[in-house]
């Protein structure tokens, strides 16, 4: 395997792995967790109506970083989400798994901050829209 389609290859299954998360988390929010993600939003002092965003930016956003597509802006916004979310719902370091799920979400949020600074990835929409990038 060539060097190229080494770095592409690795490229992709990093976006795929960091978007995995967050992909699946918005569509379990569609069904069944709907209300209990809500009703725990509320618990935690955040408006229930909040949620439809959520799952937009975990969905959408999960999709462009998976897709390579407004790789940079998706990428921003999921490393915020992942910071507040972090900070509003991880923040007990009395219990160990929540130390453990704010740390987490601390390192999801680095990686997402590699792919804003980062080159344009070849196998991505991005690359394809802009080939000079």
């Amino acid at each position: 395997m060539s060097t190229l389609m080494m770095k592409a290859s690795t490229q992709l299954a990093g976006r795929a792995l960091m978007s995995a998360i967050f992909i699946t988390a918005g569509i379990n929010k569609l069904g069944a967790g709907y209300a209990g993600t809500q009703g725990y939003m509320e618990s935690m002092g955040l408006p229930g109506a909040l949620l439809p965003l959520v799952i937009l930016l975990e969905i959408g956003g999960g999709l462009a970083v998976l897709l390579g597509w407004k790789t940079r802006i998706a990428a921003f916004l999921l490393a915020g989400f992942s910071l507040l979310s972090a900070l509003i719902f991880h923040a007990n370091f009395a219990d160990q798994m929540q130390s453990i799920m704010f740390m987490k979400n601390l390192a999801m949020a680095g990686g997402f901050l590699f792919l804003v600074a980062g080159e344009t990835h070849a196998w991505s929409i991005d690359a394809k829209r802009n080939p000079t990038a």
